[in-house]
């Protein structure tokens, strides 16, 4: 399979990532409009939690860079030891996926076994994937 099937999953899960981040956006904004918060007043987390009281888009942006921080790097390294077979490429689009689901549960209705369900199999993928990856790599050294 082409290294570059690996870069599709990676690019849907960035644009899931702005997609949040949009979410967070307006959600801030318009918290901050409607409660007549100055910037200045949430210059810190602490701040913001105090004030802002909607934190659903923030705290599942900020699970955006948990879990898929390790998910980039494994595509990275997929791709410049040019090792990404079909395996990796679906088991890739099913990390993204359980994201997606992650996502989707956290900024709606935010049940969280429903969203735990959705970041374990993403998690046990990742997990997979990593443990498949170290494999090959521990086989093709020399003297493996």
């Amino acid at each position: 399979m082409h290294t570059a099937s690996l870069l599709y999953p990676i690019f849907a899960l960035v644009l899931l990532s702005f997609v949040v981040w949009l979410r967070l956006f307006f959600e801030r904004t318009s918290q901050m409009r409607v409660l007549k918060v100055r910037p200045q007043q949430v210059a810190g987390s602490a701040q913001v939690a105090a004030l802002l009281p909607i934190s659903k888009a923030a705290d599942n942006f900020r699970n955006l860079f948990e879990l898929p921080v390790l998910f980039y790097v494994l595509c990275l390294l997929l791709i410049v030891t040019q090792q990404p077979d079909a395996s990796f490429v679906y088991a890739a689009w099913l990390f993204v996926a359980s994201r997606c689901v992650h996502s989707l549960i956290h900024l709606s209705y935010n049940q969280v076994m429903h969203r735990f369900y959705a970041y374990l199999v993403g998690a046990i993928v990742l997990a997979l994937m990593w443990c498949n990856f170290a494999w090959r790599i521990v086989q093709g050294a020399p003297g493996g």
